[in-house]
């Protein structure tokens, strides 16, 4: 008996609600699911530009802080390239002033050669062999475009301290003597610049400079011959230092020559 209602039923729906009906309604419901889809897609769109501009926006803060480092950095260079374009005008004034140094000093170096090759002439004349080639060792360097002149004026210098020494030492060496015309071998004895003395190989011969021929003469052998040994051996550091006796040239009367 139910069954038959409920069949009733159905055929009575089916006459309120025509076939055509039905399918209106599977049409709506499709275009909400329709709908409801493209929702989601247009939601999920929604949801990848956020994330995308999330990511640009970090992108933009990390490119904002490298920008802001390298306007630090090139801050920096400016300033070292201003205070090289400082340090390079000071180094180029300074360039100019040593070449017009080296104008003035240049000069004044030969002057000094000229001045030193004059007095190694008119000295005492110890170890002149090799207080010339010195000199003109100088004049040869003078001339040299790949010494400096700093290395030049050092030489220069050099020469006049040696020059200098030699009057505050003693000092024994062997060479070559000329009295009355013959040549000998001796050893020669120089006390500073106040003696120089010499005894032929064999001890058979003592003589000194004399200033004022200037000429080697014999001496009292009596007198000097063992002051000039002792002279000898304590420039060669064979003997203890003591005192000397050495031939000096006589001062005249009211201090002129």
């Amino acid at each position: 008996m139910t069954r038959c209602r409920y069949l009733v039923g159905v055929v009575l729906l089916g006459l309120i609600f025509p076939v055509s009906a039905f399918a209106q309604i599977n049409q709506l419901i499709a275009q909400g699911e329709a709908r409801a889809n493209e929702g989601a897609q247009a939601q999920q769109r929604i949801e990848n530009l956020a994330d995308q501009a999330n990511e640009l926006l970090s992108e933009y803060r990390t490119v904002l802080k490298v920008v802001d480092g390298l306007n630090v950095y090139n801050g920096l260079l400016q300033r070292q390239i201003d205070n090289q374009e400082r340090e390079k005008t000071v180094l180029t004034d300074s360039i100019d002033k040593v070449s017009l140094i080296e104008r003035q000093i240049v000069p004044l170096m030969i002057s000094m050669i000229d001045s030193l090759d004059e007095f190694v002439r008119l000295d005492v004349p110890f170890l002149l062999e090799e207080r010339t080639e010195r000199i003109e060792k100088l004049r040869v360097l003078m001339e040299r475009s790949d010494v400096t002149a700093a290395e030049q004026l050092r030489r220069v210098m050099e020469a006049f301290q040696i020059e200098n020494e030699f009057g505050r030492t003693i000092e024994a060496y062997k060479g070559t003597v000329v009295v009355d015309g013959k040549a000998r071998e001796a050893d020669f004895l120089r006390v500073g610049r106040i003696s120089l003395m010499y005894q032929t190989i064999g001890g058979d011969q003592t003589g000194a400079y004399n200033k004022e021929s200037r000429q080697f003469e014999e001496v009292s052998p009596a007198l000097y011959k063992a002051q000039l040994t002792n002279g000898l051996r304590i420039a060669r550091k064979q003997k203890a230092p003591d005192m000397l006796i050495v031939p000096v040239p006589a001062p005249v009367a009211g201090g002129s020559k």
